[in-house]
């Protein structure tokens, strides 16, 4: 009688080594290139003091751009207290394309005129939400403009400062 040999077969063995060295390395370089959340910072200026404003001679007083942000809508005068123009709210909406445009044709007669002007002051009423005050903030600081057939972010006014709108 014969007797049959049978192989016993063997488990093969995966040998995973170059494989976790691979994962060791790429996990780290993945989750370093993951943006988790991103931080915009608005730099903001101290308002001038008025009084001492008022000590020093009115011709070498600077001029102060402002924007008053009400219930109503955009009102901008120039020098400070001196009425340039209203810009009323629509549809209960604040008229952000309107207030950019104001403010480039402002900005390119100050260049005319030899001004160089790059701080505006804003005067919020008590009750302003704050995304309208990003918004104006964000609307007043650049404009997008074609340079070149590129669309760039074109400066109006960047320094901006913040105050009580007046009564």
């Amino acid at each position: 009688m014969r007797r049959l040999r049978r192989k016993i077969k063997q488990d093969a063995e995966l040998d995973i080594t170059s494989f976790m060295n691979l994962m060791i390395v790429l996990v780290p370089v993945l989750l370093l290139s993951l943006v988790f959340s991103q931080v915009r910072i608005l730099n903001l200026q101290l308002p001038v003091n008025s009084e001492s404003q008022e000590n020093t001679e009115l011709n070498d007083a600077p001029k102060v751009l402002e924007l008053i942000v009400n219930e109503e809508g955009f009102v901008i005068n120039y020098p400070s207290g001196v009425l340039l123009t209203e810009l009323n709210k629509q549809q209960g909406e604040y008229p952000y394309l309107q207030l950019s445009k104001y403010l480039q044709d402002l900005k390119l007669t100050f260049q005319q005129q030899g001004i160089e002007k790059s701080d505006i002051l804003l005067l919020l009423a008590e009750d302003t939400e704050y995304q309208t005050i990003v918004s104006t903030m964000d609307t007043v600081r650049s404009f997008k403009a074609v340079v070149a057939a590129n669309l760039v972010d074109a400066e109006l006014f960047p320094n901006i400062s913040l105050g009580d709108a007046p009564e």
